[in-house]
């Protein structure tokens, strides 16, 4: 079963719908040299700009704006996201309702793997495809570690399935001390063995 699953997944780019050409540039804040990025795109390519989490309202409004020269109604700031994953699910909703079914993802290189595997999982089940625009990060890139990566690859598929991001849940109810606290305030005859 697992290995027909891998070879439906592997065989996608047969049967699955080429995307349209890019519709919007999505931006995951944390450097302002993703902003720049995106706004260079924005004004070569005249694509609207949506950051996720990213510089405070005056930069933003100044760079795109003022530097770039883009209209205001070109882009959007939005400051729900607190992380990669809430960077996807506090705007898939948004852009799938915009009809949007392909972006430019931009952030920088060394967040790459980790916000397109979540990016792929949130944005993918609502059908709409990225493709990605690193920023290089030069000698401040910090390369994310595996278990980062497939622990927020995990996080997003919990929240495709249920809707909710279980990290706080699985903090308060799986967290070891906290767990055995609740044990023993369960059992009050436990308590001193």
């Amino acid at each position: 079963m697992l290995l027909a699953g891998a070879l439906v997944w592997l065989s996608r780019g047969w049967w699955w719908p080429t995307p349209p050409p890019p519709q919007v540039i999505l931006v995951l804040g944390g450097d302002l040299e993703r902003e720049r990025h995106a706004a260079a795109i924005a004004s070569e390519r005249g694509l609207p700009v949506v950051v996720s989490g990213g510089s405070n309202p005056e930069y933003a409004h100044w760079l795109f704006e003022q530097r770039q020269g883009l209209p205001s109604h070109q882009v959007t700031l939005d400051y729900r996201a607190t992380d990669t994953l809430t960077n996807f699910t506090s705007l898939v909703d948004d852009l799938r309702q915009a009809r949007v079914r392909h972006a430019l993802l931009v952030t920088s290189s060394d967040h790459m793997d980790r916000a397109l595997l979540v990016g792929r999982i949130v944005a993918g089940s609502r059908g709409i495809h990225l493709t990605p625009e690193p920023v290089d990060c030069g000698d401040q890139c910090l390369p994310e570690g595996r278990r980062k990566v497939l622990g927020d690859g995990l996080r997003a598929a919990l929240w495709v399935v249920s809707g909710r991001d279980l990290r706080h849940w699985a903090a308060e109810h799986l967290e070891p001390g906290r767990w055995t606290d609740r044990v023993r305030r369960s059992d009050p005859g436990q308590a001193g063995r």
